[in-house]
């Protein structure tokens, strides 16, 4: 083994040994140069070191072991074997002090597994990582984005929509541990993938007021400049808006200009959607979509405009019920421009079955009856709903009574704050001008 990998060696045994792990931690800063440089030796490196004893060297090791794991030909089952291993096995509290080490370990074992089709595999084991380095479970690190790039892959969504489903309160970066070369940038770009990707995830199991959320969480992210990532959030926004609520949802006012200024012009197909979604008419909005298919198809956005074009049938039959007690099913395919009564029919079926739609058919004459919705808001599952929502509600509350009482704590606040009360307090103290009519 090189002399320089054995100091690196007797450096880690030594500083763990005696507990000094802050000092470990701020020593290996400068020794990812070193170890890619012997990336041929580094199973020998390995063999010598205990995951939980030495976890803070462990991980460094492992990190260039992967960054040449082409090198190395180490294949997909060697990786998870070993990414495995030390999630399983390593000491926490070592690894919070090089968590962006750790992230980074996480995120190139995504990258090295995510093309293989095993990767739902490694679903739960991300998930270990995520929970191993969090402080809480309303906490978004930037492993939340790799697991959910996996679940998309994999198609598999159950671990996912566990952390999906759980508010965020706070967030951890790499920069915090990053200290020598701090990296905002990656930061952004982690945060921004999850919501894009989270949103992608509820669209796929059509729980599209989620992805509204995810995506409007996305898109409305302070930014100075486009970034690719919320350009294809936007698109998906403009889709998902108009199967939820048939007509672009408003940007909130807090939003950088970068969506006005770059993102609206070059969504200008998503737009041109939504206005003929606007005009009610399936046909002429199926002309649109058979005119801009390529982009859509480059987009892989295809899908989602199909349901789009669904949605505006269901919304035109919905506008049926506000207008008829009754109507035949060839008046309904003929007013809502489907092809068939047949069709029609199982439209309404699937309306009626999701609770869209409150009507009957009757076979013999084909005849839809539209009814009022049945819900008298009395009974005592609708009480407990109504409880749960108001729980959940005083819950968010006291959350946000919690994080507004540390940003005014927050000595950086408290800075700013009383920085900006003394320029108010100088300008109200200004001598006035010689030629103020006051003098």
């Amino acid at each position: 083994m090189a002399s320089a990998l054995e100091n690196f060696v007797n450096s880690v045994r030594t500083h763990s040994s005696s507990g000094l792990f802050e000092e470990l931690a701020t020593h290996l800063l400068e020794c990812d140069e070193l170890l890619n440089k012997n990336w041929s030796i580094l199973d020998n490196v390995l063999e010598t070191l205990n995951v939980s004893q030495h976890s803070l060297g462990v991980l460094y090791v492992l990190v260039a072991k992967f960054n040449c794991a082409a090198n190395l030909n180490l294949d997909a089952d060697a990786i998870f074997t070993l990414f495995k291993d030390f999630i399983e096995q390593c000491d926490i509290y070592q690894v919070q002090l090089a968590a962006h080490v750790y992230y980074e370990l996480c995120h190139l074992f995504t990258k090295k597994i995510v093309t293989q089709p095993s990767c739902i595999y490694a679903l739960n084991v991300l998930a270990a990582a995520i929970n191993q380095i969090r402080s809480s479970e309303s906490q978004l690190t930037p492993i939340h984005a790799d697991l959910c790039k996996l679940s998309l892959k994999s198609k598999c969504f159950k671990v996912a929509l566990k952390y999906l489903d759980t508010d965020i309160t706070s967030i951890t970066t790499a920069s915090e541990t990053r200290v020598h070369k701090p990296d905002p940038n990656g930061d952004a770009e982690y945060f921004l993938l999850y919501y894009y990707y989270g949103g992608m995830i509820y669209t796929a199991v059509k729980n599209f007021e989620r992805a509204l959320y995810f995506f409007e969480a996305c898109i409305s992210t302070p930014a100075m400049a486009m970034s690719y990532i919320m350009l294809e959030a936007y698109k998906k926004f403009i889709l998902v808006s108009l199967i939820l609520h048939g007509k672009i949802v408003p940007i909130p006012k807090y939003s950088s200009q970068v969506i006005s200024r770059f993102m609206k012009p070059i969504a200008q197909v998503y737009h041109a959607v939504a206005i003929a979604y606007a005009t009610a008419s399936s046909e002429e909005l199926r002309a649109v979509i058979n005119k801009f298919s390529e982009t859509f198809l480059r987009d892989n956005n295809m899908g989602l405009v199909k349901q789009v074009a669904t949605s505006l049938y269901k919304k035109n039959i919905q506008r049926l019920t506000k207008t008829f007690l009754t109507l035949s099913l060839s008046d309904v395919a003929s007013r809502v421009q489907l092809p068939t009564a047949a069709l029609a029919e199982k439209y309404i079926l699937n309306m009626i079955k999701s609770g869209e739609i409150y009507a009957s058919i009757n076979q013999k004459d084909g005849m839809v009856i539209f009814k009022d919705d049945p819900e008298k808001y009395n009974s005592s599952e609708m009480f407990l709903k109504i409880q749960q929502d108001m729980d959940k509600t005083m819950n968010l509350i006291k959350k946000i009574n919690v994080m507004e009482e540390d940003i005014i704590l927050n000595p950086m606040y408290v800075k700013k704050a009383i920085g900006s009360q003394d320029e108010d307090i100088t300008c109200q103290q200004a001598k006035p001008y010689s030629s103020d009519p006051i003098d």
